[in-house]
């Protein structure tokens, strides 16, 4: 039987056809996987509620808070690694997407190992610097201990996921996470009530279903012959090299868990069952608007590819329709769940404080995440566009003037205060990162008619000088590279209003 070849030396598949129907298959087949896995943990709150010890309950907001640290920095790294992979496909350089992807992985596995150990070493420390006590931070701190040593399968899992993503293959990448969904709403309910190991249950699930996303990914990247052979020598340029796009992909997405660590905080003030409602709603929120936190991976590789081929009108494009199904999806969800918000409440077991909050994130606080979305989606436009700074300096804005001073406000009049707060200082950040999109993707310039590709072994220049500080950072990442001298910069032409 003659062996068929591999589907690799991908062509970029997204700088012809609608864009639109792009950003909806991609968002959209990417937002049911979400769906579906944040559904598992959002009934896992569930069961957990139906077990009636509050301090169950809110030792799920406390280490969430701290899981979500750990989470920002894979999804930085998964970033950093589409955006690099993305722009070599687009420019027809399928071999050396292949070898950075390769070397990504490898420094993925040892950030995350690192990261994993040295948070379940820490973790009862840690838990009580976010307000954690007695019996919370006790259970807390047993969870933490089995999950975080296993973060290296959760970072492979959505590294990999993200190659397939990057080729277009978005429903193989949708049925990885549906998989592991799968696993673990089977595995959940069993450990939790079935073999009545509780909590300790619940984090046997997680690193069961995070080995199997692992699994999966590693094998549709490599029948997408997205990963090549590890070449040591490599590594290092490779790794500098993404991470150009990474680390300041990191610093953004820790912006949004370091202020909910501090709005966990601030409602600890007011009791268990104040944590338990908050935890509460951030497993809802990832159900409710798994297609706006589908975007920015999925907006990404869009937007990196035609502005690897020079279609600029179709990066705005891009940023335009992404922006269209925020809109729809936060509208049509706040009317949803305003009419059945009584079934939310009693779904979780609420009560006092808890039932309180739910109530008023179902019927006024939701509106908020229309900015939000605003938010994921700039950033996936700075993060792909040779801005990345510009993502950081947004989410941080949130996390810091736009969450500190509102929530300590807010903390005035309750836990109620608190979650308004919250949600006014990301109505402000929001809607400024949209306004500054739309203004960077017009300083996005024509190649001049006369350009030609480089061929191999010459070193192609800009255009158009690259003068913003984003662009030259990412300009001195590359050149410090050896292995990236060929690498075409035409993305990277850009232009000021100076």
């Amino acid at each position: 039987m003659t062996r068929q070849p591999p589907p690799g030396r991908q062509k970029a598949c997204f700088t012809t056809g609608s864009i639109m129907r792009h950003v909806i298959v991609m968002a959209g087949t990417g937002a049911i996987g979400l769906m579906a896995v944040f559904a598992v943990d959002m009934l896992n709150m569930v069961y957990i509620g139906h077990l009636n010890d509050p301090a169950l309950t809110a030792a799920i907001g406390f280490a969430g808070a701290v899981l979500g640290l750990q989470i920002a920095v894979s999804i930085g790294m998964t970033i950093g690694l589409s955006a690099a992979t993305a722009r070599e496909i687009g420019a027809g350089r399928h071999e050396e997407a292949r070898h950075i992807a390769s070397s990504s992985l490898i420094v993925t596995l040892v950030v995350a190992l690192l990261l994993g150990l040295i948070t379940s070493l820490a973790a009862h420390p840690v838990l009580h610097l976010f307000g954690a006590q007695g019996d919370a931070l006790e259970h807390a701190t047993a969870y933490l201990h089995v999950v975080s040593p296993f973060l290296p399968l959760i970072c492979v899992g959505m590294a990999a996921s993200s190659l397939m993503r990057v080729v277009g293959d978005a429903k193989g990448s949708m049925h990885i996470t549906l998989l592991g969904a799968v696993v673990a709403a089977v595995l959940d309910p069993l450990m939790i009530f079935g073999l009545h190991e509780g909590l300790t249950g619940a984090a046997i699930s997680t690193v069961l279903s995070r080995l199997v996303v692992a699994a999966a990914g590693l094998r549709g990247a490599l029948r997408h012959d997205m990963i090549a052979r590890p070449d040591l020598s490599r590594i290092l340029p490779d790794a500098r090299h993404v991470a150009g796009v990474a680390m300041p992909a990191i610093l953004t997405n820790l912006a949004t868990p370091v202020a909910g660590a501090y709005v966990t905080g601030a409602m600890a003030s007011f009791g268990l069952e104040a944590v338990g409602g908050q935890a509460s709603i951030e497993r809802m929120v990832p159900v409710l608007f798994s297609l706006v936190f589908a975007l920015t991976g999925s907006v990404g590789p869009i937007m990196a590819q035609n502005l690897g081929a020079g279609q600029y009108d179709r990066v705005r494009e891009t940023l335009t329709a992404a922006l269209k199904l925020v809109m729809l999806s936060v509208g049509s969800t706040w009317v949803l769940l305003a009419a059945l918000q009584d079934y939310v409440v009693a779904g979780f077991h609420a009560q006092g404080n808890a039932a309180l909050l739910i109530h008023l994130f179902c019927s006024w606080t939701i509106g908020a995440f229309l900015f939000v979305g605003m938010l994921f989606v700039a950033n996936a436009a700075f993060n792909n566009l040779g801005f990345p700074l510009y993502s950081t300096a947004f989410n941080w804005g949130r996390a810091t003037l736009g969450t500190v001073p509102f929530v300590w406000f807010g903390s005035r009049f309750g836990p109620a205060g608190v979650q308004l707060g919250h949600a006014a200082g990301g109505i402000v950040f929001g809607s400024l990162a949209v306004i500054t999109a739309f203004r960077v993707t017009r300083t996005l310039s024509s190649p001049c008619p006369a350009h030609v590709p480089a061929g191999p072994g010459e070193v192609p220049v800009s255009d158009v000088p690259t003068v913003s500080a984003e662009a030259a950072m990412a300009e001195l990442d590359e050149l410090e590279a050896p292995a990236f001298r060929e690498t075409d910069r035409s993305e990277d032409h850009v232009k000021t209003d100076h």
